[in-house]
This record gives C-alpha cells, structure tokens and sequence, in this order.
C-alpha cells in the first residue's frame, strides 16, 4: 500500500479546474517531483496534501489514514516555501524550534537538541544566534529546511525552495535537500518548473499539464520514453520530424523515409512525429557512407556555444533540427555552410502526431 495516495482528487477555482482527476501512489521514503510549467496545477496539488486548499472531490491519504479534510498542524506534515517565510524577530535557533515550541509537551531540553540536530543536519550549526538577515539566501532556505524536518513530519513538502537563489547556491543546495532526504528517509513531495532539478534529484518525476499528468515515471523514463508529445517537448530538447506512416518501420518525411520503429497501433498513413534527441543527432560536412543510419541534409543556422557542446540548428527543407556537438568538430562548421546529418533508428521514437 502506497504511503501517501492521492485518489481522484480534483480542485476547482470558480470555473477553472487547476488540478483534474490527479491520483498519484507515492511509497514511504520516495523523492517525487511534482514538474510543470507555471499554472499547471503543481502548487495547487502540494497544497492540498498539506491541508492548505481542501480537495473539491477525491481522497487523500497518509499512511493509511484519510487526511483530505485534516487541518494542516494535525497532519503530520512539514512545509517548506519559495519565499523562507522565517521569522525575522526570531534568531535562528527560534525559528528552528517554533513548531516544537507551540507543540505542548516538549521540554526545552528536548527542543534544544532537537535544535542542535537540525542545524547539524544543514551544516549550519555556527548559526544559531544569528538572524534571518544576516544570512545568505541560501543559508535562509536551509534553515527553513530545519525547521520544517525539526517537528519530525511524516511528509516533508517542498514548493519551488530554490527559485528564488542564484544557479550556483541553487545546484549545491538541491545536492544538500536530497543528502538531507536520503539521510533521514523522509518521504518527499517537491514542486519545480525546473526540469534539470526535477530529473536530477529525484525518484520519480510527475509531469503536468493543465491540472492532468502526463507522465509519472523515473527521471531516466521520463527523458528517454516520454509517453505523450508534451512530456517530449518539454523535458530537454528533442527534434520532432512530422511525417506519416509507410509501413511498422518506415515513416514518410518530406522527400526522405526514416527507418523508425512504429508502434503497432499507428497504422498506414497515419500522421506520426518522429523525435530524436540532439546527441543521438550526428553532423557530417560530407555525406556519410553508412546506410544503417537515416541521413538528411540541411544548411547551419545558428550555433550555440554551450560548454562541453556546441548546439547546432540546421536547416532540414524547412524544419529546424538541432545537434549537439564536440568543440574540435565545431572549428571546422560555419553558417549557412551544407551539411548532413545522421541519427539510428533505435534513437527515435514514434507518436501519434496530436
């Protein structure tokens, strides 16, 4: 049995449907994202579980026990937000310990050691008699990361902590939240627009569209086999070739057939989009001997100096596909300049054109 499950649950403001139908099994000690571009309904849906908004219909449940109607300092669950939302008459050893402190029960013997665990758990132990703002942004969200593990939550909740932080202390700090969640096991829920966050830090990956999920699968899934043309478009970059099908291995592009293998519920003349991803794509300045591969010609449009590659649009009768390539092989490339380029069959993958 899932340990967090949400079943059929569906959130209306007014007229519009921000979350539609959503069920999601989530297993006790998993990191999911909930991944998404902006009113897609991730915030919404992370709300709900954390007794912020009340479901309109469906069920939510925590580790069995019907939650959907709970108020949220009952549930067992700890939030952390995009803006730190600390307290800023509080030093931080206050701010760590107020969900402990407002919970009767404790004594402060216990809450200052269940302090000193947190900010060792953050690696910000040095903290303790500071105030919010004398600290970094990102020391900020890591000591509201603190004091949401502080009360011990059943379910910790994150929406979008790191937007707000610059791209170094957001790469180190995503590393430090699944160090953190690793450690302790917690069962995780983490709303993100941010795709590499999302593939990088977790367990699986929920993408959404207009309050539905496309796609709930592991990172490596979701980039290698995305299931509908959103989820293909939207994780990474990916060519998309229309074309229509000849025959279960065959699609009609333009003035070229593409070997690609088809699934079998297209059939013959079927409208279908073949994608390849960039770094399956390979760029030739002259026409390669190799007819295992699909090979199509184009002219260089741009090029993109991106680091370890160079990303390449080429000019293919119209359609703009891209590539990426090895800063020696870009020495020798120039725009407008006529190419070629070569892509497997295995590299590509077919869907209905919808």
């Amino acid at each position: 049995m899932a340990y967090l499950d949400l079943q059929n649950v569906s959130k209306l403001f007014g007229t519009v449907a921000a979350v539609k139908g959503f069920n999601l099994a989530v297993e006790k000690g998993a990191f999911v994202s909930l991944l998404g571009p902006s009113g897609c309904g991730k915030t919404t849906t992370l709300r709900m579980i954390a007794g912020f908004e009340t479901p309109d219909d469906g069920k939510i449940l925590l580790d069995g026990e019907d939650i959907t109607t709970v108020l949220p300092n009952k549930r067992g669950t700890g939030m952390v937000f995009q803006a730190y939302a600390l307290f800023p008459n509080m030093n931080v050893r206050d701010n760590v310990a107020f969900g402990l402190e407002v919970t009767s029960g404790h004594p402060k013997s216990e809450i200052d050691q269940r302090v000193r665990e947190m900010l060792s758990l953050v690696r910000l132990e040095e903290t303790a008699k500071r105030y919010p703002h004398q600290l970094s942004g990102g020391q900020q969200q890591r000591i509201a990361l603190a004091r949401a593990l502080a009360i011990r939550p059943r379910v910790l909740l994150l929406d979008e902590p790191l937007s707000a932080l610059d791209a170094v202390v957001r790469v180190a700090l995503r590393s430090e939240i699944r160090r953190i969640q690793l450690e302790l096991g917690i069962t995780t829920v983490y709303v993100t627009h941010d795709q590499e966050e999302a593939l990088s830090i977790s367990d699986r990956v929920v993408v959404m569209n207009q309050g539905l999920i496309e796609q709930a699968d592991s990172p490596e899934e979701i980039y290698r086999q995305p299931k509908t043309r959103f989820v293909a478009a939207f994780i990474g970059t990916a060519n998309q070739l229309n074309g229509d099908v000849v025959d279960n291995y065959l699609v009609r592009f333009g003035e070229t057939t593409l070997r690609a293998p088809v699934p079998s519920n297209l059939v013959k003349s079927s409208k279908v989009v073949v994608l390849v991803r960039p770094e399956n794509v390979l760029i030739h300045a002259a026409a390669p001997d190799d007819n295992t591969k699909n090979v199509l010609e184009g002219t260089i449009q741009t090029m993109t100096f991106l680091g370890s590659i160079t990303r390449v649009a080429i000019d293919v009768n119209g359609t703009r596909l891209v590539t990426d390539t090895t800063a020696e092989m870009r020495t020798s490339l120039n725009y407008n300049q006529h190419v070629w380029v070569s892509f497997a069959p295995e590299a590509c993958q077919v869907m209905a054109n919808q």
